[in-house]
C-alpha cells in the first residue's frame, strides 16, 4: 500500500463563532491570511493538545503583542517574564486556542514592532517517537530533533512551522492542564489522515 505524502499547505483553527475568531487574529497579531478559520461545533473540553507559538526578536515585541492580543478579548495563563531561554507569556483567546508570544532575546535593540519571525504549531503527543515516525513515513522531513522530547520539522512554503512536544510538557509550558478530550478543533491541510494523537490532515482544498 502506497503512504500518502503529507505537506502543510494550510492550517484552520475550527471555532463556533468564525468571525470572532478571524477578528482575533487580525487584531492580536495580523495573521488573518496566515491562518484559516472554519465553524465547528465539534464537543471538546480542557486542553485541546496544541499550542501556537509566535516567535518575534526581542521583548518589547512581544509585550506589543501580547497587549493586542488582550485587548482583542485574550487573557492570560502565563504573564510575561525573563526566564533562563529568553522572555515571553501565554493567553488564552475566547474561541480557547492558546497562544504563546515569545522571544530569545532579553535586551530591547530597537523600537517595538509586530513584525513576527516565525509561527509555530506545537502538536502535544503522547510518544514523541512514534509521531515523529509517522510523519517521516508519510513524508515530512525533520529539520531537528532533541530525543523523545522535541522534533521540529521542516515545511518549506508552509505559513506555519511544525512541531511535536510531549503533551504533558507542552501543557506544562502552557500553564494548563494536560486533561482534555473530544475534538482538537483543528485542521492541517495537505493530505487526508489522522495522525496517531488524532489531529486531522484534509485536502489542501478544503
Amino acid at each position: 500500500m502506497t503512504t500518502l505524502t503529507l505537506s502543510l499547505s494550510s492550517l484552520t483553527l475550527q471555532t463556533p463563532d468564525p468571525a470572532g475568531s478571524e477578528r482575533f487574529l487580525a487584531d492580536a497579531f495580523g495573521l488573518q491570511d496566515r491562518i484559516g478559520v472554519a465553524v465547528s461545533d465539534a464537543a471538546t473540553t480542557g486542553f485541546r493538545g496544541f499550542t501556537l507559538s509566535v516567535l518575534v526578536a526581542q521583548p518589547a515585541d512581544a509585550d506589543l503583542l501580547l497587549d493586542a492580543a488582550l485587548a482583542a478579548g485574550a487573557t492570560w495563563l502565563k504573564p510575561a517574564s525573563r526566564s533562563l531561554w529568553g522572555y515571553g507569556g501565554v493567553v488564552q483567546a475566547s474561541d480557547g486556542v492558546i497562544w504563546k508570544v515569545a522571544t530569545s532575546t532579553k535586551k530591547d535593540t530597537r523600537p517595538a514592532s509586530r513584525d513576527i519571525e516565525d509561527l509555530v504549531l506545537l502538536l502535544g503527543v503522547e510518544d514523541v517517537a512514534a509521531s515523529k515516525r509517522f510523519y517521516v513515513e508519510h513524508g515530512i522531513e525533520v529539520a531537528r530533533s532533541f530525543g523523545r522530547r522535541y522534533v521540529e520539522f521542516d515545511t518549506p512554503g508552509s505559513p506555519v512551522k511544525l512541531a511535536l512536544y510531549r503533551r504533558s510538557a507542552l501543557a506544562k509550558d502552557a500553564g494548563v492542564s494536560p486533561e482534555g478530550s473530544g475534538s482538537h478543533r483543528i485542521l492541517l491541510g495537505g493530505g487526508r489522515v489522522t495522525d496517531p494523537d488524532g489531529f486531522a490532515w484534509a485536502d489542501a482544498s478544503h
